[in-house]
């Protein structure tokens, strides 16, 4: 099933919601600039071993509303809380890729947590606690990196996007990487669905939002992962400080994997998955 709901303010996001409506449900967050269609493996995954899978499409991403205010943390975790009253799930397990990881971080702390609706979390490559370099974060990226990004999505975001998805995103540009054109097609079409305003907003959200607090107030089991290789999202700035500030961690580095693991090694990082949902 897919269906909308309307957030407080006014905006249509659009989710899927697959499998049995009794088993636990695993609700899953998609990083930049994408949309819940980056989870297929997962879900199809998760749902043949019994559960019950959400995914959603962030404001301005994939099919929900391309509106021109909200492309922020806040939002993003208020928007995802919507689709989790909507359908009244419970015990659910937040699983988060980069920018939806600091989705996740942000729902649980706020929204979640409070509500007594989340069971555990998961971090796969996650962008907090802070993503740029600033005083209190000198190993973060150059502003100029990020004003790179936002040139690319303002002068030609199409050539952008194929470039990102054929390069670091998934480590395509290592040397003896094994290129799928599939999935470098698949990221270019996601995006090239979402609204260019989100996607160039979007940057300072998941770049410029200091998510130390969040990670802090975090209290349920969680999960952190990451490649070692990551180009995107530098482990050491993301996977190790969250697995300090996040109270109940566990801390995987998966040697070698890139930013987009999920989809280059899913046959390791889905069985890993499944063993701390279970556990």
């Amino acid at each position: 099933m897919s269906e909308f709901v309307t957030t407080k303010d006014g905006v249509e996001i659009f989710f899927k919601d697959w499998g049995p409506k009794d088993a636990q449900p695993i609700m899953f967050h998609h990083g930049w600039p994408l949309s819940s269609d980056d989870w297929d493996g997962q879900m199809l995954f998760f749902l043949n071993n019994g559960f019950r899978v959400v995914a959603h499409d962030r404001r301005g991403h994939g099919r929900s509303a391309q509106v021109g205010t909200g492309h922020d943390m806040d939002h993003y975790a208020a928007d995802a809380a919507a689709v989790v009253e909507h359908l009244n799930l419970r015990n659910v397990v937040h699983i988060g890729h980069s920018t939806g990881g600091g989705e996740v971080a942000r729902y649980v702390a706020k929204h979640g947590q409070p509500s007594g609706r989340v069971a555990k979390a998961v971090l796969v490559s996650a962008v907090p606690p802070l993503m740029i370099k600033a005083p209190n974060n000198p190993d973060g990226l150059p502003i100029e990196v990020l004003d790179g990004i936002r040139q690319g999505v303002a002068t030609n975001r199409a050539q952008m996007f194929r470039d990102f998805a054929a390069g670091p995103f998934y480590g395509f540009n290592r040397p003896g990487a094994k290129v799928s054109q599939g999935i470098i097609d698949n990221w270019w079409r996601q995006g090239m669905n979402g609204s260019a305003q989100a996607h160039y907003d979007g940057i300072k959200a998941f770049s410029e939002t200091d998510q130390t607090a969040d990670l802090q107030a975090i209290k349920v089991p969680t999960l952190i992962l990451q490649g070692d290789d990551d180009q995107v999202v530098p482990y050491k700035n993301a996977a190790l400080k969250q697995g300090k500030l996040v109270p109940h961690a566990t801390v995987k580095i998966y040697p070698g994997y890139p930013h987009g693991m999920l989809a280059t090694n899913a046959d390791v990082i889905n069985p890993d998955l499944l063993a701390f949902v279970r556990g």
